[in-house]
Order: structure tokens, then sequence, then C-alpha cells
């Protein structure tokens, strides 16, 4: 069944190179915003695609949104290895959330995606994935909340201090 990685540092490296292309417009996309139209209204959901990798990156580092917009979310891991070793998700977070603290409570959550279990932390979340292997995807439907920044961040146990981003919400 589970049977041990005979090269990790292979795979790894092997990994690292498949994604060589992808960190060299990796500052390009830090800032980008997709949005299906630049003056979407509560009434227009906002699409946006992110992307993880095994480099522990996502590919859009900023977006924003406006108070109250339906926001469509989808999610793409496009590493390689494993699940187990390199998962990932897009876990938003409210205002002030104590991101370490946040991310360290749920380190030992494997069952629960590395979700804090703790309801004071529940409710630090505006909007979770669940954590995904290679290939996956999921979306996620939520409501932007009031004018303000809005971090978020990967779960998976020692991810959070690289791979996060920000979602900048105005107001209507």
């Amino acid at each position: 069944m589970n049977q041990p990685m005979k090269h990790p540092i292979s795979l790894m490296t092997a990994a690292a190179l498949a994604l060589g292309t992808a960190l060299s417009t990796a500052e390009e996309a830090q800032t980008a915003t997709k949005t299906e139209a630049g003056a979407a209204t509560k009434s227009e959901a906002l699409k946006i695609t992110i992307t993880g990798n095994d480099l522990m990156q996502y590919d859009i580092k900023t977006f924003e949104a406006k108070a109250g917009q339906t926001i469509e979310l989808t999610f793409k891991n496009i590493g390689v290895l494993p699940k187990e070793a390199m998962g990932h998700n897009v876990v938003v977070l409210k205002a002030g959330t104590d991101i370490p603290k946040f991310a360290m409570a749920g380190a030992t959550q494997r069952e629960g995606d590395f979700l804090p279990a703790e309801q004071e932390f529940k409710d630090q979340m505006i909007a979770h994935t669940k954590i995904l292997g290679p290939g996956e995807s999921e979306t996620i439907t939520f409501t932007a909340p009031g004018a303000g920044t809005y971090d978020y961040i990967c779960t998976f146990p020692g991810h959070f201090g690289v791979m996060r981003g920000t979602m900048v919400v105005k107001d209507k």
C-alpha cells in the first residue's frame, strides 16, 4: 500500500526543474488580479483561479474584490509530489488572525485537512478548500467581507510561512 519513496531527493529535484519555467513568471503573477471585468458589482461573481506547486508557492499573491461580492475561488494543486508529502489548500482568514498560532493549532489535524478543531480558530476562517493532492482542484464560493485586507494561507504543516497571499476587499 504505502511504500516509502525510493529517491525523494531526486523526485523533489525533478519537480523543481519541471516548475522552473513557471517560476520565471512568478513576479508577474504575484500581483495579478484575475477578474472577469474590472468593474464587477455585488451581483457579478468574481471568478479567480489560484494554483499551488511543489515549491510551496501560490501563483496569485494578491487579488481584489468588492465588499459583499460573491467570490468563486478555484484552487488547483499543480504539483507532482504525493498529497501526504506536499498537499495544499487555501484558507481565507479574517483580518487580524494570528497566522502562526492558527496554523500551529491545525498542524496535528491530518484528518481535518490541517484545520484547527477549536471553535475560536474556526471562527477566524472566512472560507477554505480541503487539502488537495497533485492534479486535484476544488471550487469554493463565499461572500467578500467588509473592506479590508485578508490573508490566505496553506495549512499543510510548515507551509503557512511561505505559502500565503492577500485578498484586498474594497468598498462597493
